[in-house]
């Protein structure tokens, strides 16, 4: 898992295959920082911040490439 910052262009170099399994990943890291959070037990909220940013990049970057490709 991930604790940085993903550039677009790391993203766009990837498969969509791994875009999709970092993206699964990113998902369930963020359930977990969410309880972690709601048990008072997160020792860095920045990361929960990080973690929303970074599949929200994601996200973006796939839908560009829905859009590109006649996709909705």
């Amino acid at each position: 898992m991930t604790k940085f910052k993903l550039k677009p262009d790391d993203i766009r170099k990837m498969s969509p295959e791994e875009r999709e399994r970092l993206l699964r990943e990113l998902k369930l890291k963020l359930a977990v920082l969410r309880y972690k959070a709601t048990a008072g037990t997160l020792e860095n909220p920045g990361e929960l911040r990080e973690t929303r940013r970074n599949i929200a990049r994601i996200l973006t970057i796939i839908n560009e490439e829905k859009r590109r490709q006649g996709g909705r």
